[in-house]
């Protein structure tokens, strides 16, 4: 089983760096818009907090968890934003707190979760390490949104090769969400990280295959670039095929980012 104590680290790293980003604003930097259309840079760490909230309760809680869901369920198609909504109406200062004190428990109720434990979610079950690592995965991306919002570039690092291996693994997820059956064979994948490390997943000798910078792909898996504004190449028709719909959060499939020039 996977320690979960590297991917819990580095989470905690990427939200403290998104923290830096917005401990200072002023209230018109909270209500700048991002671009997830109607999301202001509060909705963005208010669906980071709700959903640290959520997974709490999922590590801690599963009765109250299990309500949750059955409130998603009966508002499928807003309950996201639904929640992004009530928290992004609250103070600054006090939406802060929220999410600061709620990433914080998280964090060591993942820390002290029982080896093999397995929590629920709204997809599979998770493992306390997948489950940091879907958090991450939310920060990096909503930390993308909230900078590209305020003007500021943040370079990438090597915490997202967490990233890029959840994007290889939801693979046949995204062809699933898509009603599609997922191909029978593996793909290679191989990404070139921010430190210039190769990252390299399934049979080297696959005939289907994606290369390219590792920033790229984890900007395609989670939906905030175009696939024509990234610098990916596929090699065979399933891989060329996925690179269209790949989507690693969970999820009815996304509607994405036009390419860049273009409007809604």
């Amino acid at each position: 089983m996977a320690d979960p104590t590297p991917v819990i680290e580095d989470l905690r790293a990427e939200s403290d760096e998104l923290d830096l980003l917005v401990a200072e604003l002023s209230p018109e930097q909270w209500a700048l818009p991002t671009p997830a259309p109607g999301w202001t840079v509060a909705h963005q760490i208010a669906h980071l907090a709700w959903t640290d909230r959520s997974a709490l309760l999922a590590v801690t809680d599963t009765d109250a968890f299990q309500a949750l869901v059955e409130k998603a369920l009966a508002a499928f198609d807003t309950f996201v934003d639904e929640g992004a909504e009530e928290g992004a109406a609250l103070p600054p200062a006090e939406l802060l707190a929220a999410w600061r004190s709620g990433r914080t428990a998280l964090a060591e109720a993942l820390r002290e979760a029982p080896p093999g434990a397995r929590f629920p979610w709204y997809g599979p079950p998770m493992a306390a390490a997948s489950m940091a690592t879907a958090r991450l995965m939310e920060t990096w991306a909503h930390a993308r949104d909230v900078a590209d919002a305020l003007g500021v570039v943040r370079p990438p690092t090597d915490r997202l090769r967490h990233v890029a291996r959840l994007g290889v693994r939801t693979r046949d997820f995204a062809y699933g969400v898509h009603g599609l059956t997922p191909p029978a064979e593996e793909f290679r994948v191989e990404l070139t990280a921010p430190s210039g490390e190769l990252w390299a997943y399934g049979p080297e000798g696959a005939a289907q295959r994606v290369t390219g910078p590792a920033l790229d792909f984890c900007l395609l898996v989670t939906q905030r670039a175009h696939r024509t504004d990234l610098a990916l190449t596929a090699v065979g028709p399933d891989a060329d095929r996925w690179l269209d719909i790949a989507q690693v959060f969970a999820g009815p499939p996304g509607a994405g980012r036009p390419p860049k020039g273009t409007a809604r």
